[in-house]
């Protein structure tokens, strides 16, 4: 199970920090990511996180305004987003894969276990 919080509304340029709770599996052998999708858009990566926390990869619409990072003791990863912007509005969602490569977690459809998501409204 997955279970994601943090979401909220926040006005253009503020921060969020989201976090995903995994249960049920070996947290500390699964790669971790989030995706987004905005209304009436399909899913779309935002970052990925290897199992240990060494590699990271992230979408290139980041632009270094967003950070992945995982606890394992705590079974979580978190997505600290800064500098907000509208076009940032979505449901996040994350998600778990057996794989320990993030560069290759960019299809939503391909990772194994998902969340429900947590809603992201950025006003200007």
């Amino acid at each position: 199970q997955l279970v994601e919080s943090g979401g909220g509304l926040v006005q253009a340029g503020g921060s969020l920090r989201l976090s995903c709770v995994v249960s049920g599996l070996p947290f500390s052998n699964y790669g971790m990511a989030w995706f987004r999708q905005a209304p009436g858009k399909e899913y779309r990566f935002v970052a990925a996180i290897s199992w240990g926390g060494e590699r990271t990869h992230y979408a290139d619409f980041v632009e270094g305004r967003f950070t992945i990072s995982r606890d394992n003791a705590k079974n979580t990863v978190y997505l600290q987003m800064d500098s907000l912007q509208p076009e940032d509005t979505a449901l996040y969602k994350c998600a778990a894969t057996q794989s320990n490569w993030p560069e290759y977690f960019s299809d939503f459809y391909g990772m194994d276990y998902f969340g429900s998501g947590t809603l992201v409204t950025v006003s200007s």
